[in-house]
């Protein structure tokens, strides 16, 4: 089984503005996902069940 070459081949320019796209695309998701406000927001204090000694 022969190796296939891709003869598509991209410049050093074309590769550096998709890493680049990349790159951004990554560090937006990672601020929206680990902004502290929003994760405040989205947290809710756990219920902690009422009284520890109740009358029945």
């Amino acid at each position: 089984m022969k190796n296939k070459i891709s003869k598509v081949q991209i410049t050093r320019k074309e590769a550096l503005q998709r890493m680049g796209k990349y790159a951004a695309l990554t560090a937006i998701g990672t601020f929206v996902i680990l902004t502290p406000a929003k994760a405040q927001q989205n947290s809710t204090p756990n219920d902690p069940g009422g009284p520890p000694f109740e009358d029945i």
